[in-house]
């Protein structure tokens, strides 16, 4: 018998803190208690690499598959750990902000990690960084990035050539040149995995296990396209040759053109997908199950040649992801993998996924359009092995998609499907109740339909140009008695681990 679970979808960034960004401090371990108390058993985030002003800070536009966000570093536990001391937060804002401010982020923390890396230096734990820069394999690639970045800025297809081709003297010399900025950069990452693995431990001691999130596309300006450059589809002057994207459909006639560089496949297969495994084992290391991004990927990819002003002239190019799911499958004893199997899913994703068991997505926001009432999408269709959600990041809120998105025929059709009509507060309710009442093994809804937020908390508007991943939970996180109404919905339908009395 399959295990009924469900869990809260939920960005550390948009934790309440006193720094302007949540982060691993206090704040991250209240809200891993109050999922433990109302019987919750995941916490869903999204990545958590390094993002850039370049890209509004997506998370899905990290510049290392690796690395972790130096923003996300607690203060107050370089506090607890030695590292600052109480004074040091002095300049904390009395108050927090209800959204995320980045740059007003970096101009607090970065002088706090200075002091910490200031004692770093003289002295201060030298033996555990060091352990960790020798046991960590991309770290001297990913921190020799940013450091580069800093000194000549991007693309680093027009860095000096000796860099930008990473001749052994180039690199060498620049390891001289750069040094205690690279130190800084190593003494950053220890900091974060630090305290991302401290955070990850009390999570599952109290039987919350996490969720994390893999895109399948780096940017170009990223540290592993620089450092494996032959793994991609580049021009001979270090450029890429052909760029990702979706094709043309009913949502827009010129398709999607995303402009990450494409992988070379047969370079790839050739190497056993030695990168696709150290990447994977990373994020399992990281998280209990790990959700893949344009899982579709793995099976075919849109390639656009590069130069296109749009994704129509593109192609499909089939993917060896079966090759790759079996090297996956024999190095882990499991795979953990949510597939996103969301937008137009051919025979071939399908088949592939029900070849390695792997659970796709099912969003009830989908459910109550044209193809209403056989969607897959819709309750009643659902299999077991899926994982259900009123929304995701780059979906409105429900009660935003209900007052603004949702069309009468929608509207209507979700009337039909409930058997009555909502009151406007309990609309959200109502859709939490469909996913997780649903067949599907898991549920995960988002903090902001718990609270029933409208349009104005929605995470991110996909191409809405700019202003997204910003939004903050409120200091009280879960009012009582909408913490106490979920703790109840999860046990009446099964999804409460045994013995939970929340």
């Amino acid at each position: 018998m399959s295990i009924r679970t469900s869990g809260i979808l939920l960005h550390p960034t948009s934790l309440p803190s006193r720094f302007c960004i949540g982060d691993m401090g206090p704040g991250a371990y209240r809200f891993a208690d109050l999922l433990a108390a109302i019987g919750q058993q995941y916490w869903q985030i999204l990545p958590v690499t390094p993002t850039d002003a370049a890209h509004d800070h997506s998370p899905y536009h990290g510049v290392s598959a690796f690395a972790g966000d130096p923003l996300w570093i607690s203060p107050e536990l370089l506090v607890k750990n030695g590292w600052l001391k109480t004074s040091d937060l002095a300049e904390a804002p009395d108050a927090p902000t209800d959204r995320v401010e980045f740059k007003k982020v970096r101009d607090m923390k970065n002088p706090m990690l200075e002091k910490a890396f200031a004692r770093f230096e003289n002295g201060w734990k030298r033996d555990a960084v060091a352990n960790f820069a020798r046991q960590t394999r991309w770290l001297s690639d990913a921190a020799l990035f940013r450091v580069l970045t800093r000194q000549y800025g991007g693309p680093w297809s027009e860095w000096p050539q000796p860099l930008r081709d990473r001749r052994k003297d180039a690199l060498k010399e620049a390891g001289r040149r750069f040094s205690a900025a690279l130190r800084r950069e190593v003494f950053f990452q220890y900091l974060f995995f630090d305290q991302w693995r401290a955070l990850k431990r009390h999570c599952n001691r109290q039987g919350v296990q996490l969720i994390g999130d893999m895109p399948i596309y780096l940017p170009f300006h990223s540290a592993d396209v620089w450092s494996s450059p032959h793994l991609y589809k580049l021009a001979p002057d270090r450029t890429p040759a052909a760029v990702s994207g979706v094709p043309p459909d009913y949502f827009s006639r010129t398709g999607q053109l995303w402009g990450h560089p494409v992988y070379d496949w047969d370079a790839l297969l050739q190497a056993g997908f030695d990168w696709w495994i150290r990447r994977t084992a990373h994020n399992l290391d990281l998280f209990d199950r790990l959700r893949i991004d344009h899982f579709r990927g793995w099976v075919a990819c849109w390639e656009v040649p590069a130069g296109e002003k749009t994704a129509v002239n593109g192609k499909w190019v089939p993917v060896p992801g079966d090759c790759l799911l079996d090297a996956l499958s024999r190095r882990f004893s499991c795979l953990p993998l949510i597939a996103e199997d969301l937008g137009t899913i051919t025979a071939d994703v399908r088949e592939t996924m029900s070849r390695f068991d792997l659970p796709g997505m099912r969003v009830l926001q989908f459910a109550f359009g044209g193809d209403f009432p056989h969607g897959s999408f819709l309750p009643h269709n659902y299999v077991r092995n899926c994982v259900a959600y009123t929304g995701t990041h780059d979906n409105n809120t429900t009660c935003g998609w209900f007052e603004s998105e949702a069309g009468q025929r929608e509207q209507k059709n979700l009337v039909r499907y409930l058997g009555r009509e909502p009151a406007p507060e309990e609309l959200h309710w109502e859709m939490i109740r469909l996913a997780m009442q649903s067949v599907a093994d898991t549920a995960v809804i988002p903090l902001q339909d718990l609270l029933g937020l409208g349009e104005s908390a929605r995470m991110n508007r996909p191409a809405g140009g700019g202003g997204n991943w910003r939004w903050r939970a409120p200091e009280e996180l879960l009012p009582q008695e909408t913490a106490d109404r979920f703790a109840e919905m999860t046990r009446n339908y099964g999804r409460a681990p045994a013995g939970n009395s929340a």
